[in-house]
């Protein structure tokens, strides 16, 4: 099997084969996956194509697929098999990280007329257009050893008031349970000048928001520096590029938000968000933890210790006033004893979150955790979820609870119809979501607000002040 040369094909035009042709996509997985459709998307565009929903008959359907857990694998070859059988004489494209985890399965799957693989999909368009001219069905690089970011850029996006940018890509971190770094390969970012246009053309499109996001987005920038360098990051004083660019992109004028994906715990010190806090950054933050359990968190390969988590969040509350905390949490990990479950749930109360994902364990062929001892059992893995779902729903109640009478400032989003009253649906900067009673209130628009109780569980109720 041939690997396509790494030679970037981005300015070859091919409209030859794709002008006219109708395109449907549907995006697995996570918020990068999601930036990276729409850049696809434009490409197609760009060369004269049409996008058309992926229920509809297409000529060319793409699939960005998920390979994050053996669901999402058997989700995304469902989806590429749908696809086929919407239109038997389509194009059936497979994209991303499954193809890149299981190119061999792939190219022996006759519904799949070509793969894709990461760091290939700016070239989408020209490798569609080789397949027309002599079915050409691979464009899969090793990973492993691509260490150049794969440009790619939008212009608008399906939200009408949030823009997802993907700033990096890449992870190093090698989670014992996770099998993206061998999907995504090593960490790799994109130029502060290419993210600084990008925004500013969102903002000129009318985005007031923007949530930057990286497969691991801690890591941005990094890899530009010497081991001293990165070394120095860890003292109180480290300056990390990514807080250099987020400082960059707060003095873009109409950008009046800024939000962050996932981020790694040790990247929060003093200097980082005592900085920071005199951004535009809003005060959210998602830090994933994954276990409150030291002994837990060292069989999974996370690099900090529950007190060090905790160090982390109290700097955070220092410099923002209520901030949201949110995180990730896995139960029945290979090895967790009750003691060990039970030491979560403490550390989780400890610490107050604003809101919690809950996962239960889910072997991932291809990773250390799939052969650990001691798998837990899918019904204590089950009980143990259902208990933290318990706790996580009192934290979001007392969080909330904490908003009322309180005034915030709510960027619009849509109108939406509840219980035979019109609201106009949006978010404060601490994420918590907010309905304004209609007043000739249109999308996109900041409205000063005062939190006056619930509209139901998740949605607070408000009402206008001047």
């Amino acid at each position: 099997m041939q690997e396509i040369n790494q030679t970037s094909n981005t300015n070859k035009t091919s409209i030859n084969n794709v002008t006219g042709k109708k395109v449907a996509f549907l995006t697995l997985g996570c918020k990068v996956n999601s930036y990276e459709t729409e850049a696809m998307q434009q490409l197609f565009l760009d060369a004269g194509a049409t996008i058309v929903d992926f229920e509809e008959l297409s000529d060319i359907y793409v699939v960005n697929t998920c390979t994050v857990t053996n669901i999402a694998d058997r989700k995304s070859r469902q989806m590429l098999h749908k696809a086929k059988k919407n239109n038997p004489n389509s194009v059936v494209i497979a994209v991303g990280c499954y193809v890149q985890a299981a190119k061999e399965a792939l190219l022996e799957d006759d519904t799949v007329d070509l793969v894709i693989g990461n760091n290939k999909k700016n070239e989408i368009v020209s490798l569609v257009d080789e397949y027309y001219d002599n079915q050409s069905n691979y464009a899969v690089i090793d990973i492993d050893n691509d260490f150049e970011y794969e440009e790619l850029a939008i212009a608008a996006v399906t939200e009408k008031t949030r823009a997802y940018i993907k700033i990096q890509d890449g992870c190093n971190q090698f989670c014992s349970y996770c099998i993206i770094p061998y999907a995504r390969g090593r960490i790799r970012s994109r130029s502060e000048e290419e993210i600084k246009k990008e925004v500013m053309r969102l903002v000129e499109n009318g985005y007031q928001e923007i949530v930057l996001t990286g497969i691991h987005l801690s890591s941005y920038g990094l890899e530009t520096l010497s081991v001293k360098e990165q070394a120095a990051l860890l003292p109180e004083n480290g300056i990390s590029p990514l807080m250099t660019l987020i400082l960059s992109l707060s003095e873009i004028e109409g950008l009046n938000r800024i939000r962050l994906s996932s981020l790694e715990p040790r990247i929060i010190t003093e200097e980082f968000v005592k900085t920071l806090a005199r951004s535009k950054l809003c005060p959210h933050f998602h830090l994933s933890l994954q276990s409150g359990c030291k002994e837990t968190l060292v069989r999974m390969n996370r690099k900090y210790t529950p007190d060090d988590y905790y160090k982390r969040c109290e700097i955070i509350r220092t410099y923002y006033e209520n901030p949201a905390i949110t995180t990730d949490v896995i139960v029945g990990f290979p090895g967790e004893t009750e003691e060990e479950f039970e030491d979560t749930k403490a550390f989780l109360e400890k610490v107050q979150f604003s809101q919690m994902h809950i996962f239960k364990y889910s072997k991932r062929k291809g990773t250390k955790a799939e052969a650990m001892p001691n798998q837990v059992p899918e019904q204590i893995k089950s009980k143990r979820s259902e208990n933290l779902f318990d706790s996580e729903k009192k934290m979001r109640a007392k969080y909330l609870d904490s908003f009322i009478g309180i005034n915030e400032i709510v960027l619009t989003e849509e109108e939406t119809m509840i219980e035979d009253t019109l609201y106009m649906i949006g978010h404060t900067t601490r994420y918590v979501k907010v309905a304004i009673p209609v007043s000739n209130l249109k999308s996109n628009e900041l409205v000063n607000v005062r939190i006056t109780g619930y509209l139901n569980e998740d949605v607070m109720l408000s009402e206008i002040i001047d």
